[in-house]
């Protein structure tokens, strides 16, 4: 929910009719106190998954790292440096008040071409992203995975975590349904676009665009959300390694 610090309805209006990077630097300031922000709880049961599953990791990389909702959990699992990647120099600027440490480096960056720099490092050990895939169609995904797999070393690993499908019945499929189609509608008619979709990052098609990129590809159960009438998890948490050879 929307708190009484957070944006008003004019606020959201403007940022709506704005470019996705234009959108979040207006929204910057007040992004925290909006539902967007990835929950302190999804964020504890990913680190407390790749803890248990990975152990310790060397260096970090977040991509699309927004106001730095995922550093403070990079830099309790990594021992060495943290990088945080975003389009959004006003969300970068949030992200470096909220982790001044000397180990946070903050690039901005389009996700979809990292810097050289970045891209052709092969020196990070992990990266993660939170929240971020509903602003890159699926024909961009081969080149956002192409990029984080040439910044990994090898035995590297992309994390992050998955919704389970939305039962077609229920209110919360017609409610993402409505806002997919409405945001068509409205990048058909205005510009410039804002790219933001709920149903574009299905598994199936995720992981076989990570193996086209070159990653194994595993799931693990994040169980703090629970299981579905069938059995199966919520929310899985996406393992993309990067071959050691």
């Amino acid at each position: 929910m929307f708190t009484s610090q957070g944006p008003t309805v004019r606020e959201l209006a403007v940022q709506a009719l704005s470019s996705v990077e234009r959108g979040y630097d207006l929204l910057s300031p007040k992004f925290d106190q909006t539902p967007f922000r990835t929950p302190d709880r999804m964020l504890d049961a990913v680190e407390e998954t790749l803890a248990q599953r990975e152990g310790s990791f060397g260096s970090g990389l977040d991509v699309c790292c927004g106001t730095g909702a995922g550093l403070g959990m990079l830099l309790r699992l990594c021992r060495g440096r943290v990088t945080g990647v975003d389009l959004s120099a006003g969300m970068l600027a949030e992200a470096a008040r909220a982790y001044p440490e000397e180990r946070v480096d903050l690039v901005r960056a389009d996700a979809r071409a990292l810097p050289p720099a970045l891209a052709d490092a092969d020196s990070y050990d992990l990266a993660v992203s939170f929240g971020a895939f509903g602003h890159f169609l699926p024909a961009e995904r081969p080149a956002l995975f192409s990029g984080v797999h040439a910044a990994l070393r090898p035995g590297g690993l992309f994390a992050f975590p998955i919704g389970a499908p939305i039962p077609p019945a229920s209110a919360a499929w017609w409610a993402v349904t409505g806002f997919d189609a409405a945001m068509r509608v409205r990048n058909a008619v205005w510009r410039p676009p804002f790219v933001m979709y709920y149903r574009t990052f299905p598994l199936g098609g995720v992981r076989a665009d990570l193996r086209a990129a070159g990653f194994t590809v595993e799931t693990a159960p994040l169980d703090h959300f629970g299981r579905r009438e069938d059995g199966t998890p919520r929310w899985r948490l996406v393992l993309a390694h990067k071959p050691t050879a």
